[in-house]
């Protein structure tokens, strides 16, 4: 075991150096790994070493990429260097503990010297390849980087794709993959075609084992997944929290109009649904003609003692918890319920999950998409409690390698809305739309 291995997180820094051939979904892989360590609060930052290089470099070919092209070496090697500069000083300066070295790293004299690197500044580095070979998975990813990556912008898509091959074909030429035997002293995983098969070595600390585990449950296949809160709801009109009850007129009207608006969008693509157990979510999808699962974990925010109440009430009978809740929405636990941080654990093994699916459509609760949400758009997790989710809205997010795109589709039945600002016990009257911060917030793609 490595003198700077340890079990606590607290204490452990991590350097995750990704290795592979472009268009082999690398930042795709980092960008999530980034998401899913952030949203369980464990401080994590990808160091894209692109970004790096397009600050001196913008859009070069396929030439640039020689190993023999002495100057696009040279920019290329102070991408790197100032990446991993920064990378130090994050950890250092900020308590970094988990950063993603995103780059192709595809020479064993570039992974010793990053490996050297680490190891003198008491970080511990984790190798993950991602090796590919299956060509239609290869050819889907060139297709999305031309369309999204920051050095194809602006290029015709024939030009970009023949560019971007001629760009793997000069990297073909010095790559030396991660090797079980010749590589056997370092901590790596190696993802074979994605998720095909995965070889993990030497990994030692729970840190590590929980990224293994993660990325094991990864694929890149493209997918949408649709998010929605149950219809209005008898409670809603109350203007009381958690609760059982069941649909609203309005809502059985929301219920009766989710068939076609998830037909509209998606087509004849096969999803499943997912509930929670409660009574006004499974009412929702009551009229859905596709499989459904029903999930505890999906459950709506326990409030505990305040369950059943208006927030007014909650307000006059327990002022100092309303307050407490007000300043740190996330953390705060309702007495005898939970807390935001609380359903993010249990949500955990809902994500895994949802990684290893390809489309679904999930109908929850306010508190519960507000989570899922933040996972999937990296928000932060004190901002992720005062996300407006809107009551008849189908929300659409399609990941993709630079980030999630997301999308609206509003049912055109009214509904009260249940956003409550900070610093009042008064919801909304009506959900025209929740106010303009929430809604840039849903309409922009990260």
């Amino acid at each position: 075991m490595s003198p700077y291995t340890v079990s606590n997180v607290q204490d452990l820094r991590i350097c995750v150096v990704m290795v592979g051939l472009p268009a082999r979904g690398k930042s795709f892989i980092s960008q999530k790994i980034v998401r899913y360590l952030s949203w369980l609060l464990i401080k994590a930052k990808c160091f894209n070493v692109g970004s790096y290089r397009r600050e001196t470099t913008q859009q070069p070919n396929a030439d640039f990429f020689d190993a023999n092209n002495k100057e696009g070496l040279k920019i290329r090697q102070l991408a790197v260097t100032n990446a991993i500069t920064d990378m130090m000083d994050w950890f250092n300066k900020e308590n970094g503990v988990v950063a993603i070295l995103d780059a192709t790293n595809t020479t064993r004299e570039r992974r010793n010297w990053v490996l050297k690197l680490c190891r003198q500044n008491r970080i511990e580095p984790m190798f993950l390849e991602s090796w590919c070979d299956d060509q239609d998975l290869i050819l889907r990813n060139i297709a999305e980087v031309k369309t999204t990556s920051p050095d194809y912008v602006g290029v015709e898509p024939e030009v970009a794709t023949k560019d971007f091959l001629n760009r793997i074909k000069k990297y073909e030429k010095i790559y030396e993959p991660l090797d079980e035997t010749y590589d056997q002293d370092l901590t790596f995983a190696k993802l074979i075609n994605i998720a095909q098969q995965v070889i993990a070595n030497k990994i030692q600390s729970y840190l590590e084992s929980r990224i293994v585990f993660y990325v094991m449950n990864l694929h890149i296949k493209p997918r949408c997944i649709y998010l929605s809160r149950h219809g209005e709801s008898i409670y809603n009109l109350e203007k009381k929290i958690g609760g059982d009850s069941s649909l609203s007129p309005r809502g059985l009207k929301y219920a009766e109009k989710l068939p076609e608006l998830v037909k509209q969008d998606a087509g004849d693509v096969d999803l499943t649904v997912w509930t929670s157990t409660l009574i006004r979510t499974q009412e929702t999808a009551q009229y859905l003609p596709y499989k459904q699962l029903q999930w505890k974990a999906l459950d709506e925010l326990d409030a505990g003692v305040c369950d059943g109440m208006t927030y007014e009430e909650i307000e006059k009978e327990f002022p100092e918890d309303f307050r407490a809740r007000d300043e740190n929405k996330y953390e705060y636990r309702y007495r005898g319920g939970e807390s935001y941080r609380d359903v993010v654990i249990r949500l955990e093994p809902i994500i895994m999950e949802l990684e290893r699916q390809e489309n679904i459509l999930i109908i929850t609760h306010q508190a519960v998409l507000r989570c899922i949400y933040a996972y999937f758009m990296n928000v932060p997790q004190e901002e992720s409690p005062w996300v407006a989710i809107p009551l008849h809205t189908l929300i659409k997010l399609e990941p993709r390698a630079y980030g999630t795109k997301v999308t609206l589709i509003k049912a055109d039945i009214p509904a009260v809305s249940t956003y409550k600002e900070k610093g009042t016990s008064q919801v909304g009257e009506d959900d025209k739309s929740t106010n303009i911060k929430t809604r840039n917030l849903l309409m922009t793609s990260l």
